[in-house]
């Protein structure tokens, strides 16, 4: 009986083990539970519903729990359905056994469902700050996951969840400003830490990656931190504004090829508020075009053509506490000519500080207002480094350029958003120029003065605009410059082989024009030159050369060669851009002018020519009356008187092209005859005899400088205008 007792208590033990290991490994599939599960998602979620239709128990004996595994479970939650691959639960064999069993844990396991259909699903269980961030960006999206969950006695999900999966085909919404579109990556959620893995995806169009992105919440907020990479790409230039500059100006680049390595950290609270943002990235530029007429910027450099093209540029960008800082260097080309660039820009508020260095090499560069070039294939330096300021007023601390011997130096420059200057501190010129003459002068403020000093300089150019008549360029180089200038330089050229020693003077500046001006210099032979400018009531401006050495001023006009001794007084007014000057030249003689010449040998004037080429033609007064408006000079009369010839003369030249001159030419010997045949006035001037002579002749001169026609006709009878001027000379004399 009792072997039999035995035998019947083992047996049952057996088949308990065998039915415990049974339901261990293998388990059993039921419905019976159905309906106790959806009621027991109820108790945890009140909006979700479970549809479950395949159930499987396994046991666990070692926790005294019952594992419960649905396969294919459809959620569903506000009109959205959300199929999963199975849900895993263990629950205690004790609530089993008694009916009143409770959701420990849950371990769900996703299909590829909509991304917003989840978050909405997770927002029912737990309706976090960062959940509601998630709804309110994304636009679309499918997410495969693996959620764990546990429970406390209350239904509400501790602390220790974990979200795990991946996401594809996703798109996102910044700020109504920026966008992501084809988002793919990794992530793995859990209590107050998030990560992004391996993701890739189209932010505002522009391709970039992720290796990693953390992201951690912290006295509420989201602390994140992460690094983006950018393969080399053609970038489109407005993203690429909106992005960097949140600026949608057209900065006329045509095309942009770059990769990008940057290291973000940011906080953002619950109401969606950037704080604490640093940016550090380096760029490297394969190429970028930029396009732009700069109607100025041919005059200083010849090659250009309207292109400005950077090249393998590596460019170090970090932006920290509103302080946006960027360096880098590589080449610049312009018209296929390769230079270098070296540059630092720091935008600190408002303001832009700037230190650029250009190493000028392979480009030529001109600076006609000193008559300085640098031909191609010189190294030279050019070093800027300053602020743009509000209202894009800039102010360079510092230009400099150095090429070889030639120094030019800026200091203090402050322009204002039109390029005209407010204010200059120092500068310094110190060079050889197109004339092969060394300039070597400097100007420094001193309080509201400013002090010109130097050993040379070349003002060939300003003498001959003077001498030529030319009204004077308005002149926006100065906003509004009013200060006193005070000269002392020890040598200035008035031609590359003449000079004056010792210029001093003063000029004086109102509103950008020179109000006054008196300079005093004398040359090797202690002959002076003097030049003023006055400005009178009527708003003219009146400009007098004076000098008892005037073949250097003479030597200005190129057809004129040969010029030897005289008196040279100059008078200029102008007004409104119009100019009306006199010149005037006593006792002094020419050897060679070659329309003279032409015309003495056409009028068989033979031995007045001879005169000309040999020792040359003696005059005692010359007088040229002209004016100039914009491109066309009119001589209104040209006159002078000599012992062997006269002549009168006016025309036109217009903007140096074409010259068209008439004119009455007659030698001594007829206008005495002439002037003789006047009633008493003749005896006393001439006396009772004239001399034997040839009559005068008309002429036109007309055409090209380089192509001038001449024809003359004799003339028998002077006109009342040549004796009149005749006779006025003559009472002066």
């Amino acid at each position: 009986m009792i072997k039999q007792i035995i035998k019947t208590l083992l047996f049952l033990l057996l088949m308990l083990v065998a039915i415990v290991l049974y339901l261990s490994f293998f388990g059993i599939k039921t419905n019976l539970f159905n309906d106790r599960i959806k009621s027991e998602v109820l108790n945890i979620n009140k909006i979700a519903t479970l549809e479950v239709n395949n159930v499987k128990l396994l046991l666990d004996p070692l926790n005294l729990s019952i594992n419960v595994k649905i396969f294919e479970p459809e959620i569903l939650i506000n009109n959205s359905k959300l199929e999963l691959e199975f849900i895993i639960s263990n629950i205690s064999l004790k609530s089993f056994i008694n009916k009143e069993f409770s959701i420990d844990d849950l371990q769900i396991s996703t299909k590829a469902i909509k991304i917003k259909d989840l978050v909405l699903l997770s927002r029912s269980f737990k309706n976090s700050a960062e959940l509601f961030l998630l709804d309110n960006i994304i636009k679309e999206g499918l997410i495969v996951g693996d959620i764990k969950l546990n429970f406390d006695n209350n239904g509400k999900i501790k602390d220790d969840y974990e979200v795990k999966g991946f996401v594809k085909k996703g798109s996102f919404d910044f700020f109504k400003k920026h966008s992501i579109n084809n988002l793919k990556f990794i992530f793995n959620i859990k209590e107050k830490k998030y990560l992004i893995e391996d993701m890739e995806g189209i932010f505002n169009q522009i391709k970039l990656s992720s290796p990693l992105i953390k992201i951690k919440e912290k006295n509420s907020q989201f602390l994140i931190n992460g690094k983006l990479v950018n393969k080399r790409d053609n970038i489109d230039l407005k993203t690429l504004n909106s992005l960097i500059l949140n600026d949608q100006k057209d900065y006329n680049i045509e095309n942009i090829n770059l990769s990008t390595e940057s290291n973000f950290t940011f906080a953002i609270n619950k109401k969606l508020k950037i704080s604490d943002f640093k940016f550090k990235s380096i760029v490297d530029l394969t190429k970028l075009v930029y396009k732009n007429n700069f109607s100025n910027i041919k005059n200083y450099l010849p090659s250009f053509d309207k292109k400005i093209i950077l090249e393998n540029h590596k460019i170090f960008i970090n932006y920290e506490k509103n302080k946006l800082d960027i360096s880098g260097k590589g080449n610049v080309k312009i018209n296929d000519k390769v230079d270098s660039l070296n540059y630092k820009l720091i935008k600190k508020h408002d303001q832009y500080f700037f230190d650029i260095n250009i190493g000028v090499k392979k480009n030529s560069l001109l600076i006609n207002a000193l008559e300085y070039k640098k031909n191609e294939n010189l190294d030279s330096l050019l070093k800027l480094k300053g602020v743009i300021k509000k209202k894009n007023q800039i102010k360079f601390d510092l230009i400099s350029f150095n090429e070889k011997d030639n120094n030019f130096l800026i200091e203090g420059l402050d322009l204002n958003d039109n390029l005209d200057i407010l204010d200059i501190k120092k500068l310094e010129l110190n060079y050889i120029n197109n004339n092969k003459i060394k300039n070597q002068i400097q100007i420094k403020k001193i309080k509201k003065r400013y002090q010109v000093n130097g050993e040379s300089f070349d003002l060939s150019k300003v003498i001959s605009r003077i001498l030529n008549g030319e009204s004077e360029k308005p002149s926006r180089v100065f906003s509004s410059l009013i200060s006193n200038f005070d000269v002392k330089i020890k040598k200035i050229y008035i031609d590359k082989d003449t000079f004056v020693n010792d210029l001093k003077g003063f000029i004086i500046f109102k509103n950008n024009k020179i109000d006054k001006l008196d300079l005093n210099s004398t040359f090797i032979n202690n002959k002076k030159l003097n030049l003023t400018i006055n400005i009178n009531k009527e708003n003219e401006k009146i400009t007098t050369i004076s000098s008892n050495n005037p073949k250097p001023l003479v030597a200005q006009y190129k057809f004129i060669k040969g010029f030897e001794e005289g008196v040279l007084d100059f008078y200029s007014i102008e007004k409104n851009g119009t100019s009306n000057s006199l010149l005037s030249i006593d006792n002094f003689k020419i050897q060679e002018v070659p329309v003279l010449a032409k015309l003495l040998t056409l009028a068989s004037l033979q031995g007045i020519s001879d005169l000309l080429t040999g020792e040359g033609i003696r005059f005692t007064s010359f007088e040229m009356k002209f004016s100039n408006e914009k491109k066309l000079m009119k001589i209104e009369e040209l006159y002078a008187i000599g012992p062997a010839i006269s002549i009168l003369m006016d025309g036109y030249i217009q903007n140096k092209k074409l010259i068209s001159l008439r004119g009455t030419l007659v030698p001594a010997t007829t206008i005495n005859r002439s002037i003789a045949s006047i009633p008493l006035l003749g005896k006393i001037l001439v006396g009772e005899k004239s001399g034997e002579g040839v009559f005068g002749v008309s002429f036109k001169i007309k055409g090209p400088p380089k192509n001038l026609k001449t024809s003359v006709n004799p003339i028998k009878t002077l006109t009342p205008r040549f004796i009149t001027r005749t006779l006025e000379k003559i009472k002066k004399n």
